[in-house]
């Protein structure tokens, strides 16, 4: 594998083509009948652009049928796909509430937990389309127009180009439907929250020579909160920790002043009925008053679709036919976190002495309080247009038969983020300034000489829910102070293509079959945050714009050589070999192949086997992104609470740190637990410096029917994956451990801290400095019993074993090493789901069982710690091990007279509860201590399916 900057490639020419393909789907309508209709006696299956009988077979390919996906309980392809064993934690979890940015509010897979920004979904054969972040998003697929999807599990860059890393997700759509068919879904959790509905209409119509099938659907997910869950509802502490986790930042206002018995200073807030101008009617405050921001956060976001999706095909002649796919998809998104904690001293906003608020006249006052009266809000909406259509056809060279496709895909994502909750820098700075009280009573900005017309004085010391002049609860001064923002988004795919694939000649075991194609891929995008975030004059994350835009232009061969047929153990022996070349207007060029054989020893026991290169190109955001900020979580190791603390050295000191400093966290409290969250936001950014990822990965497998057991099939699979120059966040850690620790004073350039020691700003951006290597095995069993009096029954059991999952990180001297990662939440040891079907006559039931192997969590003080004494790489890893979960799904079902059918079910039916997580890393995915893919109690549905 090779890139390098040299632009030599030919680009090609078809634009015009696709101008043609726009113009085509007037075609589409005729349906009249014909003599000639097209039959394709070979299949293409997802991994390889040859088709053939058999293709199916050569490499890991699980596929989803339509019968499948509807005995589970899921309304979303993504929810699906996450049910399989061999898919890592969700990217983006719902159960992550913090979370921000244009990604927030999708569905994506993560194949091998590689990242879902390695793993490529097309529909049908072409990319799904990604926004600026490389993520694609699975909820712009409606669930009612699949026929089946196909997951390989194998890289495969030199079939489909960059991002299929890790595998890839095909979800092939219905096609010449005939007649109509409708669908209603309704579930809720048992806590009596968390409804779903979902109703969808589909319609077609086919005759010899083509067809059109249309679907439409709808589906609204309502919102869970946080606080309606054993797990989430005290903080970050958990049930039996109750108060520990929550926020010093209370929703009474306190400011920092003389209010104790013996007038010294500390955080004072208002007695209950008290005077809030008199200083006598404060009171230190203590943790009974600090304010549980999970009462107001959201743990599972709510999320409403609306998807239109149609195809139409066309015999336009016994050789040639048209299809086309047009897609329309409106998701939209609510998110909701707790009330902004307001920190006077982080914005340089007093309280002035000159306020008719502030208890000392005359002195202004640093004061801190949680804006509970205005949680903070997101509503994302995501339109979706999508047109992918083509020719295709076959010819005959020689003896032999060839398919040919030409085609182009337009796909274009509007975003629109529209959030409140959080406070403009430039109203407070006039509301907590000096102010007045007119004559209805009102407080005024400024002075009655003097007043600032259209502001709103504030008291932010009055406590949550109580009234009174400049309360928060005041609708005009929340008006005034809480404006409306609005992100925009826009990306655009543009793709056309031209395939042929077909046999070459023949040889003694069979057909030579060759593929090559052409494609020219664009992809444009554009993020602008709002005024406010770029300006930093709000409360919010700062952001700045991302734009920009690459092409590219790739050529890609495949062969399939027989090599041995019907010998004596060898009833089949094939290679198969591809190569991909790709050009890219950024960074240059990149050659990937791939190997892979197919070996049937004997007709019951297929051996197969593959090599692959692959390659991740660098995202538009990864090159082009703005500056953003996020409130970070580390450990300072100047701070005498770390492990291996450097309090005292050369660097600290020369920093200004103070001997014996506590590192610092949000509401400039000391850290008790880390790593801890920053008071201040850190800034990051791109990188327009960035390589390609790269990657190597192996498989090996076996798939044995054996003839005396009818209905049995067994697969058994191993895969490597090799990931280099990986793009990740040069990290919070990694930087103050090289300046502090290693004493390398080029890293210290983007460090500042405050007077007191806490690190007030850190720039830190993208590099290729990752590299992580997994092993393991999936195994299958698929079991169709014989039929017995009481019916039929199947059982499915997949698995999927890790027995490595490494990922590059330094040790405390800066040395780089592998970091054992199996176990942790999301990387199991272990998934396995065992599914049992049972049919009798026109009843149906299916019982299936998830299992999650243990996990394992660092130790934080005051939690459980049962491994206390565990080093790992030469330092203390003092471990949390957890036991495995298993969760229950069941369904049963009923096809009516009527020709419908009715299915009654619960996933989660014994209401299995995961256990406690309480270091706050993002393995847990989730900003609560809980597994944020685990389910979150018992979920009831009811299905109707009415066929006409």
């Amino acid at each position: 594998m090779n890139y390098r900057n040299s632009r030599t490639f030919v680009r090609v020419g078809l634009l015009p083509a696709g101008i043609a393909l726009a113009l085509a789907p007037t075609f589409a309508m005729a349906q009249e009948s014909g003599k000639h209709a097209t039959t394709l006696d070979k299949i293409e299956v997802t991994g390889s652009r040859i088709r053939g009988a058999n293709m199916e077979t050569q490499q890991p390919v699980i596929t989803l049928t339509k019968k499948d996906i509807e005995r589970q309980g899921f309304t979303s392809v993504a929810d699906v796909l996450q049910n399989l064993t061999s898919v890592g934690s969700p990217a983006i979890a719902r159960a992550e509430a913090l979370a921000s940015g244009e990604s927030v509010g999708g569905y994506y897979v993560n194949i091998r937990n590689l990242g879902a920004q390695r793993t490529l979904v097309l529909v049908n054969g072409k990319r799904l389309g990604a926004n600026t972040n490389g993520y694609q998003d699975l909820s712009q697929i409606p669930m009612s127009a699949i026929d089946r999807i196909e997951v390989l599990k194998d890289g495969a860059s030199a079939i489909y180009g960059s991002d299929a890393i890790a595998g890839v997700v095909n979800v092939i759509t219905r096609k010449r439907f005939e007649g109509a068919e409708a669908n209603a879904y309704l579930g809720q959790f048992s806590e009596g929250d968390g409804d779903k509905q979902q109703y969808s209409f589909i319609m077609g119509s086919s005759g010899d020579r083509g067809g059109v099938t249309l679907s439409v659907e709808y589906s609204k997910e309502k919102p869970v909160l946080a606080r309606d869950r054993w797990f989430s509802a005290y903080g970050n502490a958990g049930p039996d920790y109750p108060g520990s986790g929550w926020s010093p930042v209370s929703q009474k206002g306190s400011w920092f002043g003389p209010c104790a018995a013996a007038g010294a200073n500390t955080w004072c807030t208002l007695n209950d009925g008290g005077d809030p101008s008199n200083v006598s009617d404060y009171h230190p405050i203590t943790t009974r008053e600090y304010a549980n921001s999970n009462q107001q956060m959201l743990l599972q976001t709510g999320i409403e679709r609306r998807s239109v999706f149609a195809n139409a095909n066309y015999d336009i002649s016994e050789n040639i036919r048209f299809n086309a796919d047009v897609l329309y998809n409106h998701r939209s998104t609510d998110q909701q976190i707790a009330g902004y904690p307001y920190q006077s001293g982080a914005f340089d906003t007093p309280l002035s002495g000159d306020s008719v608020f502030n208890p000392l006249p005359g002195e202004d006052v640093d004061f801190r309080r949680r804006l509970w009266d205005v949680p903070r809000t997101t509503q994302s909406d995501l339109e979706t247009y999508r047109f992918a259509g083509g020719f295709d056809g076959t010819f005959g060279l020689g003896e032999h038969a060839w398919d040919w496709d030409i085609g182009a895909l337009l796909s274009r994502n509007e975003l629109t983020k529209t959030a409140h909750g959080d406070a403009s820098l430039i109203a407070t700075r006039q509301a907590l300034g000096p102010s007045y009280l007119d004559a209805d009573g009102v407080a005024r900005c400024g002075t009655a000489a003097d007043p600032i017309d259209g502001c709103l004085a504030w008291n932010p010391l009055l406590p949550y829910g109580v009234a009174g002049p400049g309360a928060l609860s005041d609708p005009a001064l929340q008006s005034f102070l809480f404006p409306y923002y609005t992100d925009t988004g826009l990306t655009r795919t543009t793709s056309y293509t031209a395939n042929v694939s077909g046999g070459l000649f023949d040889l003694p075991a069979g057909e030579v079959g060759l593929a090559v194609g052409v494609e020219h891929r664009k992809e444009q995008g554009r993020f602008v945050p709002d005024a406010f975030a770029q300006s930093g004059q709000s409360t919010g994350l700062g952001a700045t714009t991302t734009e920009g835009s690459y092409s590219l232009d790739e050529i890609y061969m495949e062969l399939n050589v027989p090599i041995l047929a019907d010998a004596p153990f060898a009833k089949e022996l094939t290679i198969n070999v591809a190569g991909r070349y790709s050009d890219y207007s950024n960074f240059g060029d990149t050659t990937n192949g791939k190997f892979g054989f197919t070996w049937r020893p004997i007709d019951e026991l297929l051996v197969r086997g593959t090599y692959a290169e692959g390659f991740r190109a660098p995202t538009i955001d990864n090159l082009y992104g703005g500056i953003g900020t996020s409130f970070e979580s580390y450990t300072d190791p100047c701070g005498v609470g770390a492990v291996n603390s450097v309090n005292g050295n050369a660097a600290c000191n020369a920093a200004g740190v103070p001997a014996g400093y506590v590192q610092l966290g949000q509401g400039l409290e000391p850290c008790t637990t880390y790593p801890c969250q920053t008071p201040d936001q850190f800034i990051n950014g791109s990188n327009r410096g960035l390589v390609p990822e790269t990657s190597e990965s192996k498989t090996a497998g076996l798939v044995w029917s054996p003839k005396w057991v009818e209905g049995l099939d067994i697969s058994l699979d191993w895969y490597s994956y090799k990931i280099e120059n990986m793009i990740i966040q040069d990290g919070v850690d990694r930087i103050l451990r090289d300046c502090y620790v290693l004493g390398d004073a080029n890293r210290c350039a983007g460090v500042q801290r405050a007077g007191d020691g806490h690190i007030s700003q850190l720039f830190y951006g993208l590099a290729n400095l990752g590299r992580m290597e997994t092993e393991g095995y999936d195994l299958g069993v698929k079991y169709r019993l014989p039929e017995f009096s009481i019916g039929t029954f199947k059982v499915d059991w997949q698995s999927s074993y890790v027995s490595q999952y490494d990922e590059q990180k330094q040790d405390g001297e800066g040395n780089n090493f592998m970091e054992g990662r199996v176990g942790v939440p999301g990387i199991f040891r272990l998934r396995s789901n065992l599914g049992v079907d049972w049919e009798k006559g026109d009843f149906g039931a299916s019982w299936t069982a998830r299992y999650y192997s243990g996990m394992k969590e660092a130790c934080i003080p005051n939690r459980p710690c049962n491994e206390p004494d565990h080093y790992a790489n030469g330092e203390p890893d003092a471990l949390h091990t957890l036991g495995s979960n298993t969760f229950h799904d069941v369904q049963f079902s009923y096809r009516t007279p009527w020709n419908a059918t009715v299915a009654l079910g619960a996933n989660n039916v014994f209401d299995h509860r995961g256990p406690l997580l309480f270091s706050n890393s993002e393995d847990r995915h989730s900003d609560y201590p809980y597994y944020g893919a685990f389910d979150i109690g018992r979920f009831w549905y009811l299905k109707y399916q009415q066929r006409f």
